[in-house]
């Protein structure tokens, strides 16, 4: 196998497992106004991912790294095509990581609700938009013979994108939900679950409009496939949910998301931005590589050191994999 071809599919690992992780990251913040009555059950749902968030990050900044070293010309076009997005997901993420760390220093309750509010629009906004921005990556955008984007904002704000924005939005809350029914105990755990079991069938609905109406655009028979199997692990995700297996049914959500992610990384291959003027215009895996030499060290490097990475961040899930409540929380 080429090495371009080998990059591209590491490029979108990176960005399944991103989504997986970082997925339920933002639906706990999307659902701290919903499952978090006070302000003990906030700092339980709080908790659940505040050993995790941060290293669930990193999956997004390697995933950055490697277009940029892999394919300059794809990383080139799609930050400056996106900078807006882009730049409202970046704000948003670092209102969050500092709400996280600022909430617990002063106990009155309008500073822990200000920060509240912080961790909540810094969860929303990114998981809308990645939802749009991949969908406008699928779908393709205005791109001229010099591989320049030359379309706007309003470009980027079409139906597909805003579809694909709040397929991102449901699959996440309902994965945060299912993730905490994993990590709690007690009337949080109860609640989480009766959300998901009530939730899930919006998440359905819209995934299965999205992933169709990427199959009428792309007719990639093995991305339609993907796309079936995905929901179906959806399916089984809420199923397990309503019989109380949340480890399975975590891993039902888990699938969905990635499954989804793959279908449309699969639709897309070998263009990585298709352009919406012209098919002829689109960048691919071979016109927006680096070179040979290049890939080759990557490789290389990415070998030694991504088992490294992966044990660690398994490591630490091992350490905080007990659940949590309320009696967990000291009081004051």
């Amino acid at each position: 196998m080429e090495l371009v071809n080998v990059w591209f599919i590491l490029i979108a690992i990176l960005w399944t497992g991103y989504f997986i992780l970082e997925g339920f990251d933002f639906g706990v913040g999307v659902l701290l106004p919903v499952l978090g009555r006070d302000d003990t059950r906030r700092r339980v749902l709080i908790n659940t991912i505040g050993p995790v968030w941060d290293g669930n990050e990193v999956w997004v900044i390697v995933a950055g790294g490697a277009t940029f070293a892999a394919f300059p010309e794809w990383y080139a076009t799609l930050f400056s095509g996106f900078y807006i997005p882009l730049l409202l997901i970046l704000i948003a993420l670092i209102i969050r990581g500092v709400a996280f760390e600022y909430r617990g220093k002063r106990p009155e309750a309008s500073w822990k609700r200000r920060w509240d509010a912080c961790i909540i629009a810094g969860s929303l906004v990114p998981a809308f938009l990645w939802g749009v921005a991949f969908a406008n990556i699928t779908k393709g955008v205005p791109i001229d013979a010099a591989g320049e984007y030359v379309g706007g904002l309003w470009n980027l704000l079409n139906p597909y994108a805003l579809l694909g924005g709040l397929t991102t939005l449901a699959l996440f809350t309902l994965h945060g939900a299912v993730f905490i029914g994993l990590k709690t105990a007690g009337d949080v755990r109860a609640d989480a679950r009766k959300f998901a079991l009530r939730f899930g069938l919006v998440a359905t609905v819209l995934a299965a409009a999205f992933l169709v109406w990427t199959g009428l655009l792309h007719k990639s028979g093995p991305s339609i496939a993907i796309s079936i199997v995905a929901a179906l692990a959806l399916i089984g995700g809420l199923l397990a949910t309503k019989v109380g297996r949340d480890g399975w049914a975590f891993a039902g959500t888990a699938a969905a998301i990635g499954l989804a992610v793959i279908a449309l990384f699969v639709a897309l291959f070998p263009d990585v931005m298709p352009s919406s003027l012209d098919p002829a215009y689109s960048l691919n895996v071979d016109n927006a590589s680096s070179t040979p030499y290049t890939l080759k060290i990557m490789t290389i490097v990415a070998a030694v050191f991504t088992p490294l990475v992966l044990l660690y961040q398994g490591w630490t899930y091992w350490v905080f994999r007990k659940r949590i409540s309320t009696a967990s929380i000291p009081k004051g």
